[in-house]
């Protein structure tokens, strides 16, 4: 009776892992493919080489790289989202009119510098991306961000987000989600996240590891929504040295809950 049973479980056992092995190898969805949620959406990419790659690998040549969403039928989403992306690394500091033009001033840029100030060796990097983070009935949440350099001491890169909201086709502001008079309450509890995860006392200066303005703790405005809080980013150089990279702020629903407008696009997470 007893190996009865013990070959009971092994069979239990082995269609266990046939049915996960083939969870496995199903084939994964692939970036380029029609996504169908409560939007729908394809990526684009526009990668372009300039003239003088020849047969040089990407790695090593001037290649402007954009991989962002189109969303079907969505066109201020899709406008906001180009606005995103051609201000990142935005050159003279004003944004282009679409991706692809985004690219070509990026190759002209780099041409230009070619001619003026020839190095050997010289190119230029630029790789940005849009990318759906989450969606659901009410919401959209996409992060937009890359990677650039242009010939200086480093290269610079951001992360930004674009928390969309699908019901009202706009974005989503702190305001959109935190009741009137909640600010200083909401920075309150970013500051004591902040500090526990630096490592800092409550009574700690900010003042020698920090750039925030008078030395005094700010939150911003660069968050993305997710289903358990708010991810706060603060990038490179904001508030601290370049070396010192990004960092996140992650602020759970759970201690924002009573800082929430009931009927926001968020008040169902934290219930």
């Amino acid at each position: 009776m007893m190996k009865m049973k013990n070959w009971g479980w092994l069979n239990i056992i082995w269609i266990g892992f046939v049915f996960t092995s083939c969870s496995w190898n199903a084939s994964p969805k692939k970036d380029d493919e029609t996504v169908k949620d409560t939007l729908t959406y394809t990526y684009k990419t526009v990668h372009e080489r300039a003239v003088d790659c020849g047969t040089k690998p990407d790695s090593a040549c001037t290649v402007p790289t954009i991989k962002y969403p189109v969303f079907t039928s969505q066109q201020k989403l899709n406008d906001t989202a180009t606005r995103k992306l051609t201000s990142l690394f935005a050159m003279d500091g004003k944004a282009d009119t679409s991706v692809e033009q985004m690219s070509k001033n990026f190759l002209k840029a780099y041409a230009d510098a070619k001619k003026s100030e020839p190095r050997p060796g010289m190119f230029y990097q630029l790789n940005s991306y849009a990318k759906v983070l989450m969606q659901d009935s009410s919401i959209t949440t996409l992060e937009v961000g890359g990677y650039t350099y242009t010939g200086g001491a480093h290269g610079a890169s951001t992360t930004t987000f674009i928390n969309w909201n699908t019901n009202a086709n706009k974005s989503i502001t702190l305001d959109d989600l935190f009741t009137a008079g909640s600010a200083d309450k909401l920075k309150t509890i970013a500051e004591g996240i902040f500090r526990k995860e630096e490592k800092l006392s409550d009574t700690a200066s900010l003042a020698r590891d920090y750039f925030f303005k008078d030395n005094k703790f700010a939150l911003n405005d660069n968050f993305s929504v997710t289903p358990i809080g708010l991810k706060f980013i603060y990038n490179q150089y904001e508030i601290k040295p370049y070396a010192a990279g990004q960092t996140e702020l992650f602020i759970p629903y759970t201690q924002l809950k009573s800082l929430l407008q009931p009927n926001s696009v968020v008040a169902k997470f934290a219930k």
